[in-house]
């Protein structure tokens, strides 16, 4: 197990870099996508049909100045561009893959919350 290291500013929990690079609601799910195939990005829209065209543009600027996910573009008329994962974004595929069997897990074992229900108890 790994203990923070309190003996410096410019370290950070490897926790807290995980959710820093690719925290978030639509960052998971864009890796999730590229994992076995490169998408282009109307592709992507049309899988995660919630995220608007700002925040996935924006999400896929910052995973790929993470270096997570690679940015293709094929000399074309119009330009074809694709998104997949780069070497050091398949480092990410064994925690994906743990948070879905998780989330799977999680999905078979609790309830559904009843609509309209309050959900403040502690």
């Amino acid at each position: 197990m790994f203990v923070r290291a309190e003996t410096g500013e410019d370290r950070k929990c490897p926790i807290e870099t995980v959710i820093q690079v690719v925290g978030g609601k639509w960052k998971p799910l864009i890796l999730w996508h590229l994992l076995n195939s490169s998408k282009r990005f109307s592709e992507l829209e049309k899988l995660i049909p919630e995220v608007t065209q700002k925040m996935l543009a924006q999400h896929l600027r910052e995973l790929e100045i993470d270096r997570l996910v690679t940015r293709t573009i094929y000399p074309s008329v119009p330009p074809k561009v694709e998104y997949s994962m780069s070497e050091h974004g398949k480092t990410l595929i064994p925690v994906l893959e743990a948070m879905c069997q998780w989330g799977d897990n999680h999905n078979r074992q609790s309830p559904k919350p009843i609509a309209g229900a309050a959900s403040n108890s502690v």
